[in-house]
């Protein structure tokens, strides 16, 4: 069993005397269901568990009235042999309940009951042709949070590396001090197998287990099979293959100099009004993140993002390996990446950043003056640059030297290299990104 930071979001939640029930809602296979089950399994005297998805039965007890005694009652006699049902002391779980929109619409029911705490997990809330079924979502009667495939300080946990060698990078990192050489080494090595394994529990945990890179890529390409086949299955006819289209050209998206998605990219002449709501579907189901060009390198970013311009990365940076050609994750491993390793490492950026909770944005004119991220750091816009080696960064150059024009007082470089300054550019081995928590 991996230690997910989840688990200190749930208990902050049970600690709340005013709790509503909670949905735990991201992409499939994010761990979502092992993390309400465990936590339940550690918390709650008797847990009733109820998968919608394999469960038919159970949407029944949501027919008719919607009466917290009602649902009770119909749960009771459906399980009543396999769990007690005592006020404050049985915790209830509802899984995949986008299987049961009728049961989504009980939770203010439930909520308002108060007699027992309810656990959800949803994987495509936010999706069209999910919402339209849900006879009224509960607002103001239930939590929502999301939750993401596992990041990497999560993974260096699952590879064994201790509290300790994490709070001497933190140190290492607040003193702007290099890391010794040997902790330095085994981080770019595990930073290497994150960019390829990525965060997919059961994909880390058969790495962890074998280190068989080919069992890897086969758990990655079935989770690759499966968003296609939700795609299938959820989507509106009409929708079908844009959808798809819209996800296989993602990897070819990245692949260009300037990487802004294209939707000509996609099918050639194809035109937001045609693939906007399509790309909009993979972005609710969790798969992708968008990065959005500023007009203007200052805060607030959100104000000055430019909501037509932007770049889409993948969510999990395993997944975007797993993709392209079968044979890149050794390439990656042995540092034998060329041309299309710039996109590989700013998704993995992008994959730390956006499991950080950190919105995405990067500056980019039409002279080819190209910042890869912009992030709120210290109470200031600060750009970041990612290098796949040491190589030079010559547009943070550029807007370094005219402050009265870009207005940026300080800068990140993140590459393969170890702690230094330059002036006001802090530098910074790839595997510190995590550590960028500070706003």
């Amino acid at each position: 069993m991996f230690n997910r930071k989840i688990y200190s979001r749930l208990s902050e939640w049970k600690k709340n005397p005013s709790r509503k029930p909670i949905i735990l809602k991201g992409c499939r296979q994010c761990g979502k269901t092992f993390a309400v089950t465990e936590f339940a399994r550690r918390n709650y005297k008797h847990v009733l568990y109820v998968n919608f998805l394999e469960n038919t039965e159970a949407k029944a007890v949501f027919e008719g009235s919607l009466a917290a005694r009602k649902i009770i009652m119909g749960l009771s006699s459906l399980y009543g042999d396999k769990v007690r049902f005592v006020p404050h002391e049985t915790c209830l779980i509802f899984d995949e309940i986008q299987e049961c929109p009728q049961a989504r619409t009980a939770l203010k029911f439930l909520s308002i009951d108060g007699q027992y705490d309810v656990l959800c997990t949803g994987s495509l809330l936010g999706v069209s042709g999910y919402v339209s079924k849900v006879a009224s979502i509960p607002v103001g009667y239930e939590e929502v949070e999301d939750m993401f495939p596992m990041d990497f300080e999560e993974f260096l946990w699952a590879n064994g590396i201790s509290g300790d060698v994490l709070t001497y990078l933190e140190d290492c990192y607040q003193s702007e001090t290099p890391v010794d050489a040997a902790v330095h080494n085994r981080m770019r090595e595990l930073l290497l197998q994150y960019t390829v394994v990525g965060g997919m529990p059961e994909v880390v945990n058969e790495f962890v287990e074998t280190h068989n890179m080919e069992r890897v890529w086969h758990l990655q390409q079935r989770i690759i099979h499966d968003y296609e086949d939700d795609i299938i299955k959820y989507a509106t006819a009409d929708d079908k293959s844009l959808i798809r289209e819209c996800f296989l050209s993602i990897p070819q998206q990245l692949s260009k100099e300037n990487k802004k998605f294209q939707y000509s990219q996609v099918r050639k002449g194809g035109t937001a009004s045609s693939f906007a709501g399509s790309l909009q579907w993979i972005e609710d189901a969790g798969i992708i993140r968008r990065c959005h060009n500023t007009s203007i390198t200052e805060l607030p970013l959100d104000g000055n993002a430019m909501n037509d311009v932007f770049k889409v990365y993948m969510a999990d940076t395993g997944l975007l390996v797993s993709m392209l050609e079968h044979g890149t994750q050794f390439d990656i491993l042995q540092g034998n990446m060329l041309g299309y390793k710039g996109a590989v490492f700013e998704n993995l950026m992008a994959d730390v950043f956006g499991k950080m909770g950190r919105k995405l944005y990067y500056f980019r004119k039409d002279s080819g003056l190209e910042l890869d991220f912009l992030i709120r750091y210290k109470g200031k816009c600060t750009p970041i640059e990612v290098k796949a080696t040491d190589g030079n960064a010559k547009s943070l150059k550029t807007v370094m030297k005219h402050p009265e024009k870009y207005h940026i007082e300080q800068a990140i470089k993140l590459g393969d290299y170890n702690i230094g300054r330059n002036g006001n550019v802090l530098t910074l081995p790839l595997y510190m990104a995590f550590l960028l928590r500070e706003v």
